[in-house]
């Protein structure tokens, strides 16, 4: 069993600057692929971006302003955040999913977060 907690969460003015954290414990960090979704009020949840090995993927809506990274060796992936939107404000959750031949679907994602949220005011 795997629990992730993130943080770094908070109030932003548009153009600015987050990371979230989210620490992994409870299993083997490497044996997962980790992503990053996030959920506006009255919205489904949405992927943001992923990670495995050193490769990384990312939504179109974030692509060039957000950055996703792990430290294996502290079990934490990062999601840095520029040039934030208010359109970025939602609760973002850390997911992982297992290793395998693709990029998994967000129902491959096998554990969750209980989620920061991020506001951007305009």
């Amino acid at each position: 069993q795997v629990q992730l907690v993130e943080s770094g969460g908070g109030l932003v003015q548009a153009g600015g600057s987050l990371r979230l954290s989210c620490s992994a414990s409870g299993g083997t960090f490497t044996s997962y692929i980790m992503g990053w979704f996030r959920q506006a009020p009255g919205k489904e949840r949405e992927f943001v971006a992923a990670i495995r090995w050193s490769s990384t993927y990312y939504s179109d809506s974030v692509k060039g302003r957000f950055s996703i990274s792990r430290d294996n060796a502290k079990n934490t992936v990062y999601l840095q955040m520029n040039s934030l939107k208010p359109e970025d404000t939602a609760v973002y959750y850390c997911a992982a999913a297992l290793y395998g031949s693709r990029w998994p679907s967000r129902d491959e994602y096998k554990y969750w977060g209980q989620g920061t949220q991020v506001a951007v005011s305009s």
